[in-house]
This record gives C-alpha cells, structure tokens and sequence, in this order.
C-alpha cells in the first residue's frame, strides 16, 4: 500500500507540474492575470487560526503560502489516487482520469468556498473552462504518470 500512496505522490507532483503549465498557457494565451484566490485563502485561513505573518515581506509570504497549498493539494489528490489503486481500484484509463480530475477541482474549489474566498456557483462559463482545463491537464498527467510507474513497477 504504501508504494501505491508513495506513486500517487509522485503522478501527483507530475499533475500538479501540467496543472502549473496549463494555466500558465491560459495566462500568456488570454493575458489574463493570475488568480489571488490562493492568497485570499491564506489570508482568510490566517484571520480564522489567528496565525499571525509578518509585515515584512508579507505579500510574498502570503503568495508563497498560496503556491504551496496548491502543491499541497496536487499532492494529496495523487496520494488518495494512489491509495486507491492500492486497495485494488482499478478503473479504465478515462474513468481514472475524470475521478482525477473530479478530485483536484473539488480539494481546490471546496475550501475556497468553505472560506467564503469564491463560490463556483457565480462562476461563468469562462471561469469553469479556465478552471477545468488546468485540472483535466492534472488528472491526465497524474493517472498517466502512475500508469507508468506501476507497469515499469510490475515488469521489473
């Protein structure tokens, strides 16, 4: 189980990459700025916890913490993923990579709505499609990359 969750972790970081790639694309593409929903999730998880950041340099801290969260998130949707194989899960390769995909729009979308940072039901389609495209770019990648590993896994 273990070496599952550990593969996971890994296509998880390999999405997380194509997810990063994608909405960079869409940014040079469209020249639409980047998205401050990951520093006001930060910033709105500070005023809950009473976490304090520092004045000094705290817009950097604050878009840094946003970037890991992201990170964080890729990570953890490729752990369960992996999990999931692990405990004999084995769907076909569309299947796996929509429930990827499922998986990394609903571990971002959900707390932002949680905090009260963004409701996707006042999204537009623009919005959704700006919003999906990065996360089938991760489901793809993420159930691709474990593929691979496990069948090289399996062969050697």
């Amino acid at each position: 189980m273990m070496r599952s969750i550990l593969r996971g972790v890994a296509a998880g970081a390999a999405g997380t990459t194509a997810l990063n790639v994608a909405t960079y694309v869409d940014m040079v593409l469209r020249g639409r700025p980047a998205s401050q929903t990951p520093e006001q999730s930060v910033n709105r998880l500070a005023d809950l916890t009473d976490v304090h950041i520092p004045a000094e340099g705290r817009e950097n801290r604050v878009s840094g913490a946003g970037a890991l969260l992201g990170i964080v998130s890729g990570l953890v949707v490729g752990a369960a993923y992996g999990a999931a194989r692990g405990a004999g899960w084995r769907p076909a390769g569309l299947t796996a990579s929509a429930v990827a995909t499922i998986g990394a729009t609903a571990v971002s979308a959900a707390p932002m709505a949680a905090l009260g940072v963004s409701d996707p039901r006042d999204w537009s389609l623009s919005d959704w499609v700006a919003d999906l495209v990065p996360h089938l770019a991760y489901g793809c990648v993420t159930t691709a990359t474990y593929a691979a590993m496990h069948s090289r896994h399996r062969a050697g």
